[in-house]
């Protein structure tokens, strides 16, 4: 083989390469349509906020694309859970969270309830 044919053979080996690594990167990088929530989101705000998606959905879907809207145009920079469940309550959703109360004593980490059912014994 002389040094042209090595050549087109390098580059045409090279261009398939560069093909399949330009696929396997958009393969990687799906379109998420939450990633302007994963910037704006702070704290506890997901857990608020699948806690809502989950008792009202179709409100949700809604007020997340409101969300997204207003992080894509800088409107929002960060939203804490607290300001999330703040907001959800002032338009009238209720959301209720699942909330556990620990206590620790005596090198011990037990539940409120655990407590107090030892303390009525």
């Amino acid at each position: 083989m002389s040094d042209k044919e090595l050549e087109t053979i390098r580059q045409k080996r090279l261009k398939e390469l560069q093909k399949t690594m330009s696929s396997r990167e958009q393969k990687k990088e799906p379109s998420n349509a939450n990633a302007p929530l994963n910037r704006i989101f702070e704290g506890r705000a997901w857990e608020v906020f699948n806690a809502a998606r989950a008792q009202f959905p179709n409100e949700m879907a809604k007020i997340e694309q409101l969300l997204v809207r207003l992080a894509l145009e800088k409107k929002i920079t960060q939203l804490n859970g607290e300001q999330l469940y703040a907001f959800l309550r002032e338009i009238g959703l209720r959301v209720r969270l699942n909330t556990i109360i620990t206590v620790t004593g005596h090198g011990k980490t037990k539940l409120l309830s655990e407590k107090f059912k030892e303390s009525v014994k």
